[in-house]
């Protein structure tokens, strides 16, 4: 029996992944937007993939945004060539599995496609898909290029859904051992181990349908039913580029337009081994004293307990209570105030990497404090967005690696 999946915000796919020849540890790299102070990462993975495929042929690392045009066109013609050998396995109107393992612990989550129809980055949406940090328009236009130049998608978006009972992809995990299994791979880059099963049935994927259909309709009004964790730039330059053909195609043209969908990785909010992290800001070349200049509005002063944030540098930590943090997140209060300094900025994943990166570069670090991942709906349902950068699901190692490809020409 045919799903119905209007409404949703989501459905089965086509899915490619490497045939076996191609199915290894070489394949997947981490999320593109990961490791960015530190050219060292890429640059390692690069010698380790040789001229083995891998995905990592198939992005341009942000570390080396400097290089975007020469590494783009070469993004473009391995994208051609990996098509032209053949290196795909299809698999028709499914979902992937997935399970990644982690100093974390496991991580479940579940590739599928999302509508972009039911997806709206504006601050105050009330679609059913929403961005959960401000999107900076300005970011949207390269990547909307990119992605009417490719032939392949591949996703580092992470899509959470806020399921206490574990409705909707608990089922599935649990019947894992029926399903097929498509790869079973140790990662690079300290990423640990990723495996991933077909979900193709109809029986799962009726009762998948079932199961988000109830979930949906115990929703309140202004309630979301995902929220975007990871990856909204490229979501919405996928949005903007649907909006964009749309306008050309007839309502039944529309209905399956290879456009009007993105590939995606659900996750519960709720799954222990996702831990929210706090990134933390890396003011390039500047000291102490002028970050605390910028900071003045906040009213700071060296913190006799718990600080709110700590600036770092060559000469030590300097804790810090904000004494006017105003109304709203404190995060939000500290991003303007470095805004509207206009100083130089990096987020950095993890206290260590930030460490090390000022030990050998210099400048001013600011440790960030925690965001409890309970709040992430309810601030955003309120507030309408989380001011950017305000934390990251796990750390840098732990991010989303390409696996999963989709043709979208």
């Amino acid at each position: 029996m045919m799903t119905n999946w209007q409404g949703l915000g989501v459905r089965p796919v086509r899915i490619l992944i490497p045939k076996a020849p191609y199915n290894n540890h070489f394949w997947p790299v981490v999320a593109l937007d990961q490791y960015t102070s530190q050219k060292e990462v890429w640059q390692n993975a690069d010698r380790e993939v040789g001229e083995q495929p891998s995905t990592l042929r198939l992005i341009v690392p942000e570390a080396f945004l400097d290089e975007a045009k020469s590494r783009s066109k070469a993004v473009y013609r391995a994208m051609d060539d990996y098509i032209q050998r053949d290196l795909f396995t299809t698999l028709d109107d499914s979902f992937v599995l997935v399970e990644r393992e982690t100093q974390s612990g496991k991580r479940v989550g579940l590739v599928l496609a999302i509508d972009l129809e039911e997806y709206d980055y504006a601050q105050g949406s009330q679609s059913l898909i929403r961005a959960t940090e401000q999107t900076v328009l300005e970011r949207i236009p390269p990547r909307q290029q990119v992605r009417e130049q490719s032939a392949l998608e591949v996703s580092h978006v992470m899509l959470l859904v806020d399921d206490p009972q574990d409705s909707l992809i608990g089922p599935l995990y649990a019947a894992r051992a029926d399903l097929p299994l498509m790869y079973d791979i140790p990662l690079m880059m300290n990423g640990g181990r990723l495996k991933g099963w077909q979900v193709k049935d109809d029986g799962h994927l009726n009762g998948f349908a079932a199961a988000l259909s109830a979930f949906k309709e115990k929703l309140k009004d202004g309630q979301m039913l995902f929220a975007v964790g990871d990856g909204n730039h490229s979501l919405a330059a996928a949005k903007a580029s649907w909006e964009k053909q749309k306008s050309a195609l007839t309502q039944e043209e529309q209905q399956d337009h290879i456009a009007r969908y993105a590939l995606v990785e659900l996750v519960n909010l709720h799954s222990p081994a996702l831990l929210f992290e706090p990134i933390h800001r890396l003011v390039i070349g500047k000291l102490p004293e002028e970050v605390l200049q910028a900071l003045a509005p906040l009213d700071p002063a060296q913190s006799e307990g718990e600080a709110d944030i700590t600036l770092l540098a060559g000469e030590g930590d300097l804790p810090l209570t904000l004494r006017k943090p105003g109304e709203g997140l404190l995060i939000d209060a500290v991003q303007r105030c470095l805004d509207a300094a206009k100083l130089p900025l990096d987020y950095v994943h993890g206290e260590e990497d930030l460490r090390g990166i000022l030990a050998s570069a210099g400048g001013t670090g600011i440790l960030i404090p925690d965001f409890p991942k309970d709040q992430l709906f309810p601030v955003v349902e309120r507030d309408g967005r989380l001011p950017r950068k305000t934390f990251s699901m796990g750390e840098a190692n732990e991010k989303r690696f390409y696996m999963e490809v989709r043709a979208i020409r």
